[in-house]
């Protein structure tokens, strides 16, 4: 018996956010997906777009409930990154303030409201307006990590980062960190870049979100690995020490050596290298900022390490 869909807004930091709903008709784990966290990463919210029609024709033990597009200021803005208004990064926000500004009210809203009481979370991204990237999964170490690593093996990307708490972490205030400390097993699972909305993107996440939901036990048996995917224990994130020109020498995916020339910073005249940018470790990029613009202390790309 297919499930029961509810179509509606939800009410998030006064934000009227869509949301679909689908119950199965036999009882199991309730799964939360959230796209757009961040405005112009298209290809993963058309993904949940398509796989939530999909779904609705399908047999499926449990719920989901899916939110196509959470940051509805820089949907409408175009904004990469950030929240207008405020100028903050959602994914740095959670798990949120009821008494901040508006990013941090909206990452409180949809943490209690969305991600507190779900069995599992899977946050999907892609590269924003100026990030080429390689497709990876990344979870982090907390009591539900074992879980975790299962569901980011099974979404079947090419890479998968474990991040640990402290100051080397490149990234906190995200999704996957919020729930992750309150035992939840969760993901961001990207794929896609660059604001394009590509069918093997869209495909990927299409097919990563159905390999969830065979791994939760809630619709079929899980699909075979292609190949495993690689698994990297650091996440090192470069930024530019000055404003400049940014010019990349490797692409996304390309493996790197310790020392290995990545990109150069330069003056904006051409005339001066500010800036070599070579490899702290050996390593893969995993995103590389593919606009020439930068500012100081602008984000170059982050290098997944073991």
């Amino acid at each position: 018996m297919p499930p029961t869909v509810l179509r509606r807004t939800l009410s998030l930091a006064g934000l009227d956010i869509p949301v679909v709903e689908l119950t199965g008709a036999v009882d199991g784990p309730r799964l939360t997906v959230l796209a757009g966290v961040h405005g112009c990463e298209y290809a993963p919210m058309a993904a949940v777009r398509r796989w939530t029609k999909a779904l609705a024709g399908r047999e499926l033990r449990g719920s989901v409930r899916a939110v196509p597009v959470l940051n509805l200021p820089a949907f409408r803005a175009r904004t990469p990154f950030l929240v207008p208004g405020d100028g903050k990064n959602l994914n740095r926000c959670f798990p949120g303030d009821p008494d901040g500004t508006l990013a941090d009210r909206l990452a409180h809203a949809a943490f209690t409201q969305l991600i507190q009481g779900s069995d599992a979370l899977i946050d999907v991204h892609a590269g924003d307006m100026v990030e080429a990237l390689e497709p990876f999964a990344l979870y982090d170490k907390g009591p539900a990590e074992a879980r975790a690593l299962e569901l980011a093996t099974a979404y079947g990307l090419g890479y998968v980062i474990r991040q640990e708490p402290g100051p080397d972490r490149a990234v906190g205030g995200t999704t996957s960190t919020a729930a992750a400390e309150i035992g939840i097993p969760a993901i961001i699972a990207e794929a896609g870049g660059c604001g394009l909305v590509e069918e093997a993107a869209v495909a990927a996440h299409v097919h990563g979100l159905d390999q969830v939901l065979a791994a939760l036990g809630m619709a079929g048996p899980p699909a075979t690995l292609a190949v495993a995917p690689v698994h990297l224990g650091r996440f090192l994130w470069l930024r530019s020490v000055s404003e400049g020109w940014w010019e990349p020498a490797v692409r996304p995916g390309e493996q790197v050596a310790e020392g290995q020339e990545l990109g150069t910073v330069s003056s904006l005249d051409g005339a001066e290298v500010l800036q070599p940018v070579t490899a702290p470790a050996p390593g893969v990029p995993m995103f590389i900022t593919s606009s020439p613009a930068v500012a100081a202390d602008g984000l170059l790309l982050g290098l997944g390490a073991q």
